[in-house]
């Protein structure tokens, strides 16, 4: 992937994450996972793809 391609890539996911984090508060939906498991697994997710990209 280009640079920019990758830029954008990452912009919409960080969009789509925020938009999504503001409709459970609006929603006042209850997280399924306490916050430091959810930022341990999103973690996760990106170094697994970081790692996936790089083979």
């Amino acid at each position: 992937m280009a640079h920019r391609e990758l830029t954008v890539a990452y912009a919409r996911m960080l969009l789509t994450g925020t938009l999504v984090g503001v409709l459970y508060a609006a929603l006042r939906v209850r997280a399924p996972a306490p916050p430091p498991v959810a930022l341990f697994g999103l973690l996760g997710m990106i170094v697994g793809q970081t790692a996936l990209s790089a083979l």
